[in-house]
C-alpha cells in the first residue's frame, strides 16, 4: 500500500488530471458525477454491454466518496437497505485479489458500543428487524465489550456487532474502481461539468456539458451534494440538503482495535497507514441557505427528534451548492455553478477535531497523545428521512436519480451501482426500492426516519 497517498487526503484531488476527453458524441447511457455511486452504476452499465461515459466536473472522487468513514457496513441499515447492502458486500469481497489490496479491504467488523439502556434498545430493535437476513449480527454485554476492547478505559454497558463487515480505504478504493471501470470500457471525462439536459417532448435526448453535447437517451445523476441544484434547473424539486462532516486521520499508533466502532461521543476506524480516522458522532451542521428554509417542513420530524443535534450555521460558503449567491438558473451556453466550483472542498470543524482527539486519547490512554496527520470534512448529500432517492424520474423520461446517500453511500455504493445500472437498462430490479421512490416526498404518505449512524 502506498502509505504517502495513504496519508496526504484531499492533496492528491489537485494533482494531474487521470481521465480526460475528447467526448464521445453519443452514448447508451451517461452517468452525471464521478462517486462511487456513478462510477459503479457505470461499470455495472458496461458489463451490460452499454456505452457509458461518464462526467465529472472535478475529480473521480474528489467530493464526499473519499472524504467519508472507509466503513463498509451492513450493520445499522435501514431494512430497505440492507438486502441491497448484503449484496454489496458480496461485490466488495469478488474483487480481483489485486484491487482488494489496493484499496485496504479487509474484514475488520463493525461495533456499536452503547453507554445507556436506551442506546442498547435501539441496538436491540434493529437486531431483530435484520434477523431475518440471516446476518452474523449480535449483541455484546459489557464484559464481552471489555474483551474486543482491552485496552479502552470507558464504562459501556454493552453493544452490537457484526464480524462480517469491512473496511476499506476511500480516498484510494473509489480511483481504483474508476480505473477497473475504465478497463471494462467506461469512458470517464473529469473537468468536464454537466450544464443541464437536452429534452424533447420532455424525454432526454442529450446530455450538455461545458465541452459539448453528448447525445443519450438514458441519464443517471449520481451528483451528490450538486443533485438538487441540477434537478431545479430542469423543474424537479428534491428536498436535498448539504451536511458538514469533520474527520481527521491521526499518525500511526498502538492498535486498540482493527475495525469501524463508534458510541454517541465519538466514531474510530484503523487505517492501513497504521493511524485511525476519527470522527465525531452526534451533531450535525447545517449551513442555512434557499434549499433549507424551502425544506424546512420536510426536515421537521427529524429534527423534533433530536433536537439538540443539529447546529445551523448562517450561510453556506460562497460558490457551495446552497450559498445564497448560487445561481439557481443559468444558460446552457455559458459557465454553470459546477464550473465556478470544481471541487466542494469545507474547511474542517477544528474545534471538533480538538474534542475527538481529546476523547480517542481519554479512551484508550495507553496510547498517548493522539497526533493528527490530517483532516478534512465532506458536505453529505442528505434527506428528511435520512435514506437515498434511487428512482426514474417521472416528468423527465429517461432521467434516473441516484443522490441522497445521507453519508453511507460508500459501502452500498457496488450495491446500488447494480440497482441503478439494471434501472437504465431496462431490467427488472431483484430488490425492493418503493422506499426510495422520490414521490414519498409528495405523496402524504408520511416520513418513516431510518437510521442516523
Amino acid at each position: 500500500m502506498n502509505r504517502a497517498v495513504m496519508a496526504s487526503f484531499p492533496i492528491q484531488i489537485h494533482n494531474a488530471i487521470e481521465h480526460a476527453g475528447p467526448l464521445p458524441k453519443a452514448a447508451d447511457l451517461v452517468v452525471i458525477g464521478g462517486g462511487v455511486i456513478g462510477v459503479m452504476t457505470a461499470w455495472f452499465a458496461a458489463r451490460k454491454g452499454m456505452s457509458v461515459v461518464v462526467v465529472e466536473k472535478g475529480r473521480v472522487a474528489g467530493e464526499q466518496s473519499s472524504r467519508n468513514w472507509g466503513w463498509i457496513r451492513q450493520q445499522g441499515r435501514d431494512p430497505a437497505e440492507l438486502p441491497i447492502m448484503i449484496a454489496a458486500n458480496k461485490i466488495w469481497r469478488e474483487l480481483d485479489a489485486p484491487l482488494r489490496s489496493e484499496i485496504g479491504l479487509r474484514q475488520t467488523g463493525t461495533l456499536y458500543l452503547a453507554r445507556t439502556e436506551a442506546q442498547m434498545a435501539k441496538h436491540i430493535a434493529w437486531l431483530d428487524e435484520a434477523r431475518a437476513y440471516d446476518l452474523d449480527s449480535r449483541l455484546l454485554n459489557r464484559s464481552q465489550v471489555c474483551e474486543m476492547l482491552p485496552d479502552a478505559k470507558h464504562d459501556w454497558i454493552g453493544g452490537l456487532w457484526t464480524a462480517s463487515d469491512l473496511r476499506a480505504e476511500p480516498w484510494v478504493a473509489v480511483p481504483a474502481l474508476a480505473r477497473a471501470a475504465v478497463v471494462d470500457g467506461v469512458q470517464i471525462v473529469e473537468h468536464c461539468a454537466a450544464r443541464g439536459l437536452e429534452r424533447s417532448a420532455g424525454a432526454v435526448t442529450g446530455v450538455v456539458t461545458e465541452h459539448g453535447v453528448i447525445a443519450c437517451d438514458r441519464v443517471v445523476l449520481a451528483g451528490g451534494a450538486w443533485s438538487s441544484l441540477f434537478l431545479r434547473r430542469h423543474g424537479v424539486d428534491i428536498p436535498q440538503l448539504s451536511v458538514r462532516s469533520t474527520v481527521a486521520a491521526t499518525t500511526p499508533m498502538p492498535d486498540v482495535y482493527a475495525g469501524g466502532a463508534v458510541d454517541d461521543r465519538l466514531a474510530f476506524r484503523r487505517r492501513e497507514d497504521g493511524g485511525y480516522s476519527l470522527a465525531p458522532e452526534g451533531r450535525q451542521e447545517i449551513f442555512v441557505g434557499p434549499d433549507a428554509f424551502r425544506a424546512l417542513r420536510q426536515y421537521l420530524p427529524v429534527l423534533r427528534a433530536d433536537p439538540l443535534g443539529t447546529v445551523f450555521r448562517p450561510a453556506a460558503p460562497r460558490g457551495f451548492p446552497d450559498a445564497w449567491g448560487t445561481p439557481r438558473n443559468w444558460r446552457m451556453d455559458e459557465p454553470s455553478p459546477f464550473e465556478a466550483m470544481r471541487i466542494l472542498d469545507p474547511r474542517p470543524n477544528h474545534k471538533k477535531i480538538v474534542k475527538i482527539t481529546a476523547l480517542m486519547a481519554k479512551t484508550f490512554p495507553r496510547i498517548g497523545d493522539v497526533k493528527v496527520a490530517t483532516a478534512w470534512a465532506g458536505m453529505i448529500d442528505t434527506l428528511p428521512d435520512v435514506v437515498p432517492v434511487v428512482d426514474q424520474a417521472c416528468d423527465i423520461p429517461g432521467l434516473i436519480i441516484a443522490t441522497g446517500m445521507c453519508g453511507h453511500g460508500f459501502g452500498i455504493g457496488p450495491g446500488f451501482g447494480k440497482v441503478i445500472a439494471d434501472l437504465a437498462n431496462g431490467d427488472e430490479s431483484e430488490f425492493d426500492l418503493h422506499r426510495f421512490r422520490l414521490s414519498r416526498f409528495t405523496d402524504g404518505s408520511g416520513l418513516d426516519i431510518g437510521p442516523t449512524v
